[in-house]
């Protein structure tokens, strides 16, 4: 792998040097490293390109890692990840995926991540998405995520765009079984003239689900963003969406949010607040000696975080 290469996995996964534990490593759609414990095996597919990740039952404290890094000006890569977590398992999963493009052409990487989440299980799913270069050519990078929860299994989802990509599609759909919940904490900064459509569709199917689904962004430039959210109680459950964001210069936002209570027990609720970063707040930090964008900065950062 080129120095390009191993600084994207440090920025998306923490990776410096080999990483400890089960790890498959993907450059420029092919293979660039793997390994296995003795329970968790990745298998390559063969009928799609992609691999099975199988987490044998009651593991627990162990990390997954499998970014995905592009250097190659024009290529485009899809891959098909699944994940089998075993009952009673206690696991993080780290993905994303960094692209490099010095060249004119579109550079685009579309990963769609399936999770079978099995009876009672604990999942935390971290992944990040960043983009550079010098060249003129896109970063496009449009992540699928599909979740079944079984019962009392549980899922933290931690997504985050930190810079760099012109255009993305983010869909995640989840269905949930009796007391199952998930957490989905997303976060997304967009500048120049970038796009940034988000989707979420949360079925709360059993009964004592939860869901919590939440989205901070910042839109810069003439940047533009889209969030939806439709969560769908189906039983006796609970369900929040909420969409925060600041847009600053001629940056866009529009805001979705939906619920459909389809039983009489279900609890949903819903917030959207957009706008643009309070002078007061800008006042405050500049009087303690910042300059205006470092104020700003420090606003957005920590609004972000």
């Amino acid at each position: 792998m080129n120095k390009y290469e191993l600084d994207l996995l440090k920025i998306i996964a923490d990776i410096d040097g080999t990483p400890s534990g089960a790890y498959n490593i993907r450059a420029n759609g092919g293979l660039a490293g793997r390994s296995t414990t003795d329970n968790i095996d990745i298998v390559t597919k063969t009928d799609l390109p992609g691999i099975d990740i199988k987490i044998k039952p009651h593991t627990v404290g162990e990390t997954v890692h499998i970014p995905v890094v592009v250097s190659e000006s024009g290529l485009t890569d899809t891959v098909y990840n699944d994940f089998y977590i075993g009952e009673g398992a206690d696991v993080t999963i780290m993905a994303g995926c960094g692209i490099h493009n010095c060249g004119d052409g579109r550079s685009e990487h579309s990963g769609i991540h399936t999770f079978y989440v099995g009876k009672g299980a604990r999942v935390r799913y971290i992944e990040r998405h960043y983009g550079e270069g010098d060249g003129n050519g896109e970063n496009v990078m449009n992540p699928t995520t599909v979740v079944i929860m079984d019962e009392g299994s549980h899922m933290e989802m931690e997504t985050a765009q930190i810079k760099g990509v012109d255009s993305t599609v983010r869909k995640t759909t989840a269905k949930l079984a009796a007391d199952a919940s998930i957490v989905i904490h997303e976060k997304i900064m967009t500048h120049g003239k970038q796009v940034a459509k988000t989707d979420f569709t949360v079925d709360l199917n059993g009964n004592g689900s939860r869901a919590n689904v939440v989205s901070r962004s910042v839109a810069k430039g003439e940047s533009e963003q889209v969030f939806y959210s439709n969560v769908n109680g189906n039983s006796r459950c609970y369900g929040h969406t909420e969409c925060d964001a600041i847009i600053m210069e001629n940056g866009r936002v529009a805001a979705i949010p939906q619920v459909s209570a389809n039983n009489i027990e279900a609890s949903l609720v819903h917030e959207a607040a957009i706008g643009k970063i309070a002078g007061e707040q800008l006042i405050k930090l500049m009087t303690l000696g910042l300059t205006e964008k470092e104020a700003e900065e420090q606003i957005v950062n920590g609004f972000l975080k």
